[in-house]
């Protein structure tokens, strides 16, 4: 695979292409929602609870009450609240922690595709061999400037695996590709004023 530094803008793109290979989502009409976009609304949800919770507090503050009530009130609410969060970290640590030890899937280093992908503002260096459905890749990931966040999208831009892209560190990603197609690469760290425009397509060929 040669050297490729393709910029340009990613969802505009990737969207074109989906609907020019008649993706069946796209050509409804039916716009696929990026892990950045949902991530985004979810902050807007949360800042938005917490200013009806500020405005709420505000609004209650001018009126006067028992000190002895409000203070037990306080309590009760704070004593609910532990508990509820003691449920989650417990059933959290339940529902994990059982697994271990994870199993190894690190694949024999004669067997795999090793690819090394570099970050630079604003594009991506990929070189190494073809990408076969099937057979293990690893992506050796790094950086020549600043963090980079190297996200892996598959053709119906739904998020396959991500790692950091660092300068002066080399991370490590294995993973196999089940499905043949375009798949996207795309930086999901804030990296500069072309952030948005740092992408690349990685062509993963039937076995």
């Amino acid at each position: 695979m040669p050297p490729t530094r393709t910029p340009g803008c990613f969802r505009g793109e990737a969207l074109a292409r989906l609907l020019s290979a008649g993706h069946p989502t796209v050509s409804q009409g039916k716009i696929p929602m990026l892990l950045q976009e949902k991530v985004w609304l979810i902050s807007l949800v949360l800042i938005a609870a917490m200013a009806a919770v500020f405005l709420w507090v505000a609004a209650g503050a001018a009126r006067q009450a028992d000190a002895e009530t409000v203070q037990q009130r306080a309590y009760r609410l704070r004593t609910g609240w532990f508990w509820l969060l003691v449920a989650i970290i417990v059933i959290a640590s339940a529902t994990t922690l059982t697994a271990l030890p994870y199993p190894d899937h690190a694949s024999p280093p004669a067997s795999r595709v090793v690819l090394r992908a570099t970050g630079a503002q604003w594009a991506w260096t990929v070189e190494g061999s073809d990408i076969v459905v099937g057979r293990p890749v690893e992506f050796q990931v790094t950086s020549t400037d600043v963090n980079h966040g190297f996200g892996i999208y598959d053709p119906s831009l739904e998020m396959v695996a991500q790692t950091q892209a660092m300068p002066g560190y080399t991370n490590r990603l294995q993973l196999t590709f089940a499905t043949p197609g375009t798949y996207h690469i795309l930086c999901l760290e804030y990296c500069g004023l072309a952030h948005h425009e740092m992408m690349t397509d990685l062509v993963v060929k039937p076995n």
